[in-house]
């Protein structure tokens, strides 16, 4: 293997480890206040589109996988972990989903949505709260799921804008060379 294979390699994995390690203090905030669980998940998930620009490869799993596995294992409250171990993944399932045409692309992400959002129903409803009592109206849930879609597509845009901004405006400075 050459130098600079190896020089590379290197510095992947250190930048990978900080992330993972940046993830899961963000992940330990979301903790500590019940409110943020789901917004520090989303954030973190940004630590992914980095990798997923700048290393590619198996990186990005490996902090994705790294860092729910830490936060299951140091966070007193599971939910943000578990979030992110359910969404935290997206940003590279995001550059597949989008080499799709625009229409595909989006009956895709929303499809995603709903499996990840069944499995989270699921995990909270046997895993972290097996004896919780679950009583909610109709319209409620509804307007539940409308928050949920309307949220995921900001999120996706969000997420979309700031790769976009990466590209053009910090990648030259931020990269790993």
């Amino acid at each position: 293997m050459k130098r600079d294979q190896i020089r590379r390699r290197t510095k992947c994995l250190t930048v990978s480890a900080l992330l993972a390690a940046l993830g899961v203090a963000i992940l330990a905030l979301g903790s500590l206040l019940d409110t943020l669980d789901l917004s520090v998940a989303a954030l973190a998930s940004f630590f992914c589109v980095y990798a997923v620009i700048e290393m590619r490869g198996g990186y990005p799993w490996m902090i994705w996988a790294v860092t729910s596995g830490l936060a299951f294992l140091l966070l007193p409250q599971k939910s943000p972990a578990l979030f992110y171990l359910l969404l935290g993944f997206y940003p590279m399932i995001k550059e597949r989903i989008e080499r799709l045409p625009r229409v595909a692309a989006w009956v895709v992400k929303l499809a995603w949505l709903h499996l990840a959002g069944a499995a989270a129903i699921l995990a909270f409803r046997f895993l972290l709260a097996p004896n919780a009592a679950f009583e909610s109206r109709v319209w409620m849930l509804a307007l539940f799921y409308v928050a949920v879609v309307f949220c995921f597509v900001l999120y996706d845009i969000a997420m979309t804008r700031l790769i976009t901004f990466y590209l053009l405006r910090l990648k030259g400075r931020f990269g790993i060379k």
